[in-house]
């Protein structure tokens, strides 16, 4: 307060002397000054240090206290049955009190009222000891239960870390997911009306190229303009070689009649499926061991419906880019 009350009234105070005081008197009161705003600087930047470390305390606070708040709970439950086996064992001790001044008392008297009252006296004994075995155990076992608590406190932030690491990771692979579907469709752009589309379905990249684009009804030999389109496609599959490919082929089901090679639709997607694989490989730096041809036939339309409507979209190829789950499996496999 001092301070601050040195600095409200120095500027006027300078100038009111000024006239009378020597120069060097006035440089060093003027640096005084200087040194003061300096100082007053300083303790602003303390006092929004301070109140930055207050918020962060108050915060690991409250958090002690939610866990304070159930140890006790725990604690008091076994408490109750500890007061309880000690009020047993405070009774007790006062009736064996009891008996054995009322044994001293009648020591001289009656032999066998002395010996009902011996009898009494070791029964109570052994209940006593009982007693006291049992709030030995109650306290181990209350002792143990709270270093388990302990335990099981540890191995819970454990798993909270790595769930907030897998949550990190997840968000990653998302992200990573969203970027590659607008890399693809960025690539394949124009393509949309000639039967392609691209769509992100459970974590995965679907690229779904109908029939009309790639083939001939019939054929897996890949028309000029779908090899147009896969090559685009490889290029960005090139850059992103943390993807794996699966190129999956469909038919609709109509039977195909044998003929060129070809026994069935099961056939004919599988060889669907392996062109598209080749032409991916053909001229790239994709590692194959990246890639994989399946061939679906008619199990799988996403029109169950018998029109030709329905059948022209159920005869389509999808190439399926999943990214790789290395680091996922890795936080799994150390749960």
């Amino acid at each position: 307060m001092k301070r601050r009350n040195i600095l409200l009234v120095f500027p006027v105070t300078a100038l009111l002397v000024f006239a009378c005081v020597p120069a060097k008197q006035f440089r060093d009161l003027e640096t005084g000054y200087q040194e003061c705003m300096d100082e007053v600087e300083q303790l602003k930047i303390e006092n929004q240090q301070y109140a930055r470390e207050n918020t962060e305390y108050k915060a690991s606070v409250d958090k002690l206290g939610r866990q304070i708040q159930q140890l006790v709970s725990d604690s008091m439950e076994r408490y109750k049955v500890w007061k309880d086996l000690k009020a047993d064992y405070n009774r007790l001790s006062r009736d064996y009190n009891n008996l054995q001044q009322a044994q001293e008392a009648m020591i001289k008297g009656n032999v066998k009222e002395t010996g009902r009252l011996l009898r009494e006296l070791q029964s109570a004994q052994e209940t006593l000891q009982e007693k006291e075995d049992e709030l030995r155990l109650l306290q181990a076992s209350l002792q143990k239960e709270r270093t388990q608590l302990d335990e099981m406190q540890f191995e819970l932030q454990e798993q909270n870390a790595r769930l907030i690491e897998l949550q990190e990771v997840l968000a990653r692979k998302d992200s990573a997911v969203a970027s590659l579907r607008r890399k693809v469709s960025t690539a394949l752009l124009g393509y949309e009306k000639e039967g392609l589309s691209v769509d992100i379905r459970n974590g995965k990249v679907y690229v779904s190229l109908e029939e009309k684009l790639l083939f001939e009804s019939g054929s897996y030999s890949v028309d000029p303009r779908g090899r147009e389109a896969l090559r685009k496609l490889a290029r960005v599959l090139e850059q992103n070689p943390d993807i794996n490919i699966m190129i999956e082929g469909h038919t609709d089901d109509v039977p195909y009649i044998p003929k060129g090679g070809i026994e069935d639709n099961w056939d004919l997607s599988v060889k669907r499926a392996t062109s598209i694989v080749r032409i991916l490989l053909d001229g790239t730096t994709i590692d194959p061991k990246r890639l994989t041809a399946a061939g679906r036939g008619p199990t799988m339309p996403v029109d169950p419906a018998k029109t030709p409507e329905a059948r022209q979209k159920n005869r389509r190829t999808e190439i399926i880019l999943t990214p790789k789950l290395d680091e996922i499996l890795e936080i799994l496999e150390t749960n």
